[in-house]
């Protein structure tokens, strides 16, 4: 049976840890297109405010019409970052996130093309068996000729990935005892030494749901 520590995002065997998220490395997370239906319906529910649900006040207002709410908008980007990387990825929780920013209205029938970047990767000092990594997520809206034609969202986070488990050796079949008769041990995964992982800040303390917890690597 897969380790947890190996199994995506999404529960299924992960090919994609630590290791690989590389800074500098871009993930495509493909192209979401705005449903007019779904967009209202989540202001409804979550974010009631006018220029979200009213179509009558918001095309009288300088919007010209109804507006995405901006926790619409990123929970569409956090849809493809599930779909196109946490599935494949050995992801663990995220400490959370330093920056969310909507650089322009989101309307029905944008398409948005979505992308990650990676910007830095560590060994996380909070959770040993773990690498933090830092990433900048933008969303684009396209222009009718399939081009990048303004940026509408930008955020830089931090998620946790398993680090690709190390293979068990083989036990020997021969001298498998010692000179003094001890059995030689045999390898498997080695959590970080948190000696060589320290970060600037110091060590962390007992991982928690509390925001101090989340300062935490």
């Amino acid at each position: 049976m897969t380790a947890p520590d190996a199994r995506s995002g999404t529960g299924r065997p992960a090919e994609l840890f630590f290791e690989d998220l590389v800074p500098g490395l871009t993930v495509d997370l493909g192209v979401v297109t705005v449903d007019a239906d779904e967009m209202v319906a989540f202001a409804r529910r979550f974010d009631p405010q006018w220029y979200h649900v009213d179509p009558d006040l918001a095309a009288a207002s300088r919007h010209g019409g109804l507006i995405a709410s901006g926790f619409y908008t990123v929970s569409l980007f956090m849809r493809a970052y599930v779909d196109h990387l946490l599935s494949r990825a050995a992801a663990d929780a995220s400490p959370g996130l330093e920056e969310l920013r909507w650089l322009a209205p989101v309307r029905a029938g944008d398409r948005l093309a979505v992308r990650v970047d990676v910007m830095g990767a560590r060994p996380s000092t909070a959770r040993p068996g773990l690498g933090t990594v830092s990433l900048t997520g933008t969303m684009l809206r396209l222009g009718p000729d399939e081009r990048p034609e303004q940026e509408v969202l930008r955020t830089r986070f931090r998620g946790w990935f398993a680090v690709r488990p190390v293979e068990a050796e083989a036990a020997p079949t021969d001298g498998a005892d010692g000179p003094d008769g001890a059995d030689r041990p045999v390898g498997g995964p080695i959590a970080a030494d948190p000696s060589t992982t320290e970060s600037p800040d110091g060590e962390p303390t007992e991982i928690s749901d509390s925001p101090e917890a989340h300062r935490n690597d």
